[in-house]
């Protein structure tokens, strides 16, 4: 029973998007089909989803206690430079409010630098430009040593939510984004397996900036895309994770820990995660 709760609960994105999908489509055939065989299996569908959706319900938390516990892995910093710390797992688990897309022990970097420019938010033109931003194409570097095995780079830069009236409707804006599934939430991303099996996810890169294709070897350091604002992001930044599974569909989250950082205003470099709104340095 064990085994199946824990391979329902890392199925449950994909359960849950075939169930709405499953939802929609029945309810929509059994409205437009005529034939009385193929309508009645129609109209059975939406039940059929709802019984997916449940059942994931069901599951969530006993899925969650099933969980294994992790040791932080060591990671290389994807960023150099001054960089503020936003939604990170050092705050709290999950770091972004759920478990899905392997996102648990991820955190945002938005870049910071002494006497730079980053725009205030609610300030300025409702959706500012991205390159009004420092963070927009800053490098972006391999976070382990290891072979891309995702590599997606064809979304567009779109214009950062920096208002409440752009925020609003980047909420809305998500709820479509979720339909299309974690291609469309992370955005652009390159996702690099090491040698020991984990799985390093930098989300949100500029579009045609990626640097390292799938099968390429890399090492931790290397500068493998830019930093954009593709997908579900309010503003340039650096989203980084590690996963236990290749795919955001499945993959469960795995926490991490930057090497050789500074922290804040610390004289001397360390291993260590920023809390939200802490300074990391890297060089």
């Amino acid at each position: 029973m064990r085994r199946l709760i824990a391979s329902i609960y890392r199925a449950r994105v994909i359960i849950l998007y075939v169930s709405v999908v499953t939802i929609f489509a029945g309810t929509i055939g059994a409205q437009v089909i005529s034939a009385v065989v193929v309508r009645s299996v129609f109209e059975l569908l939406p039940l059929l989803g709802i019984i997916g959706m449940l059942l994931v319900l069901i599951v969530l938390r006993p899925g969650v206690k099933l969980l294994t516990q992790h040791e932080p892995v060591t990671v290389t910093s994807p960023v150099v430079g001054r960089w503020l710390a936003l939604n990170s797992p050092a705050t709290r688990v999950p770091s972004h409010g759920v478990r899905a897309y392997g996102q648990a022990h991820a955190v945002d970097l938005v870049f910071d630098p002494l006497g730079g420019n980053r725009p205030a938010f609610d300030t300025g033109i409702v959706l500012r430009y991205p390159n009004e931003y420092p963070a927009f194409g800053q490098p972006v570097r391999a976070m382990v040593d290891g072979v891309v095995v995702r590599s997606s780079d064809s979304q567009r830069d779109h214009r950062a939510r920096s208002s409440v009236l752009g925020f609003m409707y980047m909420m809305i804006e998500g709820t479509i984004r979720e339909i299309g599934g974690p291609r469309l939430i992370v955005g652009n991303h390159i996702t690099i397996r090491s040698g020991d099996g984990i799985y390093a996810l930098i989300a949100h890169v500029k579009q045609h900036s990626a640097l390292a294709k799938v099968g390429d070897s890399v090492v931790a350091g290397q500068v493998i895309a830019a930093c954009g604002n593709s997908g579900d992001s309010s503003e340039p930044h650096v989203h980084a994770q590690l996963m236990d599974r290749a795919s955001a569909w499945t993959g469960h989250g795995l926490p991490m820990l930057f090497s050789g950082v500074i922290i804040g205003e610390e004289p001397d470099e360390r291993l260590a995660m920023p809390a939200d709104n802490e300074h990391l340095t890297a060089v």
